[in-house]
């Protein structure tokens, strides 16, 4: 019955000291109650000897892994005097009896038949074991088959692996040695002098080939038209001309000029009202971020809300100021509004002052009412393009010397041009659509959208494109 067993495939637990083994039975003693494995795994690494041979004391659980007859094992007792029977039905396990923990398993070097020594146990040779924890190339883990479609599943390792797997060599890569062998600094070195003999040309391609440019990581590799940096012309050359951040050139236009593009816009549509709306809107935009965008006006700053005083006066350039104060009260910035009574006022101050007072803005009429400390902002709109005589005002002087005595930064909207004097110092100057030639006291100059067309600046014989990008309000740099 011992020689039903000889070729199948076993798993050996013997133990936590001794481990497990796995291999093919080559031979059963039952008269020494040993048995033997050829080509044996420990702990999932091979082993170095072609054959272990185990004692009955020394094994804690047998598992069939393959079966190549039809048997069944007899379950072993306890106890070093036990009979090994095994009788050919059905495949079971075998767990047998314990056994001290400093039992051996008996390696034999060869297949032959190993000698015994008193107690039925083999003398045993010296081996070197590998860590279960090194996994090397000839590791296998040994699975147990099944019947698919009425055919025997071949093992997927032996599918995968193929044979030859003794063939392998058990030491392992030396990888830190053979990277030691590669010089760096020599292969580089040779490349840059293949270049240089080359004059440029590349080491590797065709020979004679230019090496293309270097460009850096914001540089466009492909090859584009010229930029054109002055793509805006006015039929009169201004006094004074301007360029943008990405240097495209914004000339000045004269106060007449600007009177005949407004006029044109309007008659297309682009009445006063809706370049009061976007006049505000951007003003209110760029005054928001001079007060200090999403760092001063979160919802955790409401105890520090900005001040904002805008002085106004009875023109358009003041309906323009009092329609960006609409929109700084809109968000949350505390704006008071300087505009003196008169008896008559336009129609469009007296229907942006109806939208103003739905904000909470504060609405005075005094300079003694304006704030005695700083403010964060002051905004100008007291003077107009056409009626100077506004200057020589009691309220126009008060509302002055209060802007230029309050120690706030001033930003004018729509200011005069450099022929007449400016009143209050300002820090920046907004201008509408195209700039006008403004002087050294107008600051800063920005340049804001106000929805004007390009046929409409054609019809007035301006060349125009637009200069201001993704953006409404732009810098403007004096040339």
């Amino acid at each position: 019955m011992a020689a039903d067993w000889i070729g199948c495939l076993v798993s050996i637990h013997c133990g936590p000291t001794l481990g497990v083994y796995q291999g093919e039975v080559s031979s059963v003693d039952q008269t020494s109650q040993t048995i033997s494995l050829r080509h044996p795994f420990h702990n999932g690494v091979k082993c170095t000897v072609p054959e272990v041979t185990f004692s009955a004391m020394d094994i804690k659980d047998l598992k069939i892994l393959e079966i190549r007859k039809s048997f069944t094992e007899v379950p072993k007792q306890n106890g070093p005097d036990i009979n090994f029977t095994l009788t050919p039905h059905g495949g079971r396990k075998d767990k047998g009896g314990g056994a001290p923990v400093n039992s051996t398993p008996v390696m034999v070097p060869n297949k032959t038949e190993p000698k015994t020594q008193e107690g039925g146990v083999s003398p045993v040779p010296h081996y070197s074991k590998r860590s279960s924890s090194c996994r090397g190339p000839n590791q296998a883990t040994p699975k147990k088959n099944g019947l698919k479609n009425g055919g025997h599943m071949k093992n997927k390792d032996d599918e995968c692996f193929g044979d030859g797997m003794d063939d392998v060599p058990d030491e392992d890569f030396d990888f830190e040695g053979n990277l030691a062998l590669f010089d760096k600094a020599a292969v580089f070195s040779q490349i840059e002098s293949s270049e240089r003999r080359g004059n440029g040309a590349r080491s590797r391609g065709t020979p004679g080939e230019q090496t293309p440019s270097r460009y850096r990581h914001d540089e466009n590799i492909l090859e584009a038209k010229p930029v054109v940096y002055r793509q805006i012309m006015v039929p009169q050359n201004g006094t004074k001309e301007y360029s943008t951040d990405s240097g495209l050139v914004v000339p000045s236009i004269s106060f007449e000029l600007h009177k005949r593009l407004l006029a044109a816009a309007e008659s297309h549509g682009l009445s006063l009202e809706r370049r009061l709306e976007m006049t505000g809107v951007c003003a209110s935009q760029m005054a928001l971020t001079l007060l200090g965008g999403p760092n001063r006006l979160t919802p955790k700053n409401v105890h520090q809300r900005p001040t904002v005083a805008l002085l106004c006066g009875p023109h358009v350039q003041g309906a323009q100021g009092i329609s960006c104060g609409r929109h700084l009260a809109n968000h949350e910035v505390e704006v008071i509004l300087f505009l003196p009574n008169f008896v008559k006022m336009l129609e469009a101050i007296t229907s942006e002052l109806a939208l103003f007072g739905k904000t909470g803005g504060k609405l005075v009429s005094n300079v003694k009412d304006l704030p005695e400390t700083p403010v964060d902002l002051v905004i100008n709109c007291l003077d107009s393009h056409e009626n100077g005589f506004l200057r020589e005002q009691p309220w126009y002087k008060a509302a002055a010397d209060w802007a230029n005595q309050n120690r706030a930064p001033v930003l004018s909207i729509d200011p005069p041009v450099s022929g007449q004097a400016h009143a209050v110092e300002a820090k920046w100057s907004l201008s509408l659509g195209l700039p006008l030639p403004l002087s050294e006291g107008a600051g800063r100059v920005y340049l804001c959208d106000i929805g004007i067309p390009r046929q409409v600046f054609q019809e007035v014989g301006i060349k125009y494109h637009s200069p201001f990008g993704c953006k409404f309000v732009i810098p403007l740099h004096s040339e």
